[in-house]
């Protein structure tokens, strides 16, 4: 059974950093991409990052280009989001999410699997 907990979110000032964790505790989701999702109070849930199987292949979504990475480590079936110079516009729920097409890592309704998400708050 796929399980995606993530971890790692919490209050941070801006300017700030941190990581974001996703285990896939079920350990079922090989040859699967990987994204992160994020969604603010009243808005839509928007894409923030993509990694390939491989971890060759990254996306990123242009507001977080340069300040957010995003990478995985298939030996701990464990992806991550290192999230540098936080914005008070960062602030959000964070979500990871599986998908079995790495071409369609842009589309949220095209993902399979998705965790229950963790909470980033950036102060001003």
């Amino acid at each position: 059974q796929v399980q995606l907990v993530e971890s790692g979110g919490g209050l941070v000032q801006a300017g700030g950093s941190l990581r974001l964790s996703c285990v896939d505790s079920g350990r079922t989701l090989t040859g699967y991409a990987m994204g992160w999702f994020r969604q603010a109070p009243g808005k839509e849930r928007e894409f923030v990052a993509a990694v390939s199987w491989s971890g060759g292949d990254t996306l990123y979504t242009e507001s977080v280009k340069g300040r957010f990475t995003i990478s995985r480590d298939n030996t701990k079936n464990t992806v991550y989001l290192q999230m540098n110079y936080l914005k008070p516009e960062d602030t959000a729920v964070y979500y990871c999410a599986a998908n079995s097409h790495y071409d369609r890592v842009l589309l949220v309704h095209e993902y399979d699997y998705w965790g229950q998400g963790t909470q980033v708050t950036v102060s001003s």
